[in-house]
């Protein structure tokens, strides 16, 4: 009777097979250390000027310290502090005021943006340019421009509301008008960071899922609806996550056109840090205070992940 070795008796009578599968210490040390090699140009910055500070801002908020006398423990004193001051509260009321305004414009607008340059436009790619221009230019450059366009005296803005017969707002120099005038600078900025993102998710949906509903009937409201919005909806997922992290740390914009006033209607939450650190001399409540920033921002992203489950359509 003939027998036939299969793969697995092989394997389990060659010791030099099981060796193999085995790697000694020596070799898993070597792979670690070749890991490490090709990881440190990123690491090494990143622990620098990430982890490095992150560790020393926790540290600073357990202290009392003007950043030029000694360190004065006081535990979780400034988080307490924190957690009732109206002035904390007010900054991150504005802050989530900011993002509610600014998420839905820059989306839409991003979205209407991608849809109209994944058609058949001529010149498109030029367009594309255009659009995406605003996002490489510097924040100061973009919020000293819309400081001017929005001036209440002399701005454009007003200026031409004013041929219509219709008299311009404050703007940033209203309280009422100073948050609406940074969302709208900041949405025109990001429209084109946003815009490429979606551009290239609606790039992956196959055509043919549009000429099918084209001859079944549907509409154009109804393949957006049916197809373009659920096949986007992992690159609408990645757009909502960082927009919302981005948006709890704005403060270019706010610190160029306002300065978190007038009476401190668009101070937010990374304004009042810079406050307490540099104009006040409390890097220790300052350093709570970005802990406490990053807890909240920690929690909505899990959040978010956790939810994506049942809305974002990766297939």
């Amino acid at each position: 009777m003939t027998t036939y070795a299969t793969p697995a008796t092989v394997v389990a009578a060659d010791p030099v097979i099981q060796r193999r599968r085995r790697p000694t210490g020596r070799v898993r040390l070597k792979y670690v250390l070749t890991v490490l090699v090709f990881l440190l140009p990123s690491l090494i910055p990143l622990l620098a000027f990430v982890i490095g500070p992150m560790i020393s801002a926790g540290w600073t908020s357990l202290h009392s310290w003007n950043l030029i006398g000694p360190m004065q423990w006081v535990g979780l004193d400034n988080y307490a502090f924190l957690l009732s001051d109206p002035a904390t509260h007010q900054a991150f009321l504005h802050t989530v005021y900011y993002i509610v305004g600014y998420l839905p414009l820059v989306y839409v607008g991003g979205l209407a943006l991608a849809l109209a340059l994944n058609s058949r436009l001529r010149g498109r790619a030029i367009f594309r340019g255009v659009y995406f221009l605003p996002v490489i230019t510097s924040w100061v450059v973009v919020a000293l421009v819309w400081r001017w366009l929005l001036s209440p005296s002399n701005g454009v803005v007003n200026n031409v509301l004013a041929v219509f017969g219709i008299e311009g707002p404050g703007w940033w120099a209203d309280p009422a008008w100073a948050m609406p005038s940074i969302i709208l600078a900041s949405a025109w900025k990001d429209l084109g960071f946003v815009m490429v993102i979606l551009l290239a998710g609606l790039q992956t949906i196959n055509p043919d899922l549009y000429e099918a509903t084209e001859l079944d009937g549907a509409g154009w409201w109804r393949r957006l609806r049916s197809i373009t919005m659920p096949l986007l909806s992992p690159s609408t997922f990645f757009v909502i996550v960082l927009s919302l992290i981005n948006g709890f740390q704005v403060f270019d914009q706010v610190y160029v056109m306002t300065g978190g006033g007038p009476n401190d209607a668009s101070r937010v939450v990374v304004q009042q840090v810079y406050d307490l650190t540099f104009r006040y001399g409390q890097a220790g409540m300052a350093s709570a205070l970005s802990w406490l920033l990053f807890f909240v921002i920690l929690v909505i992203t899990l959040i978010q992940f956790y939810g994506q489950k049942r809305w974002v359509n990766y297939e």
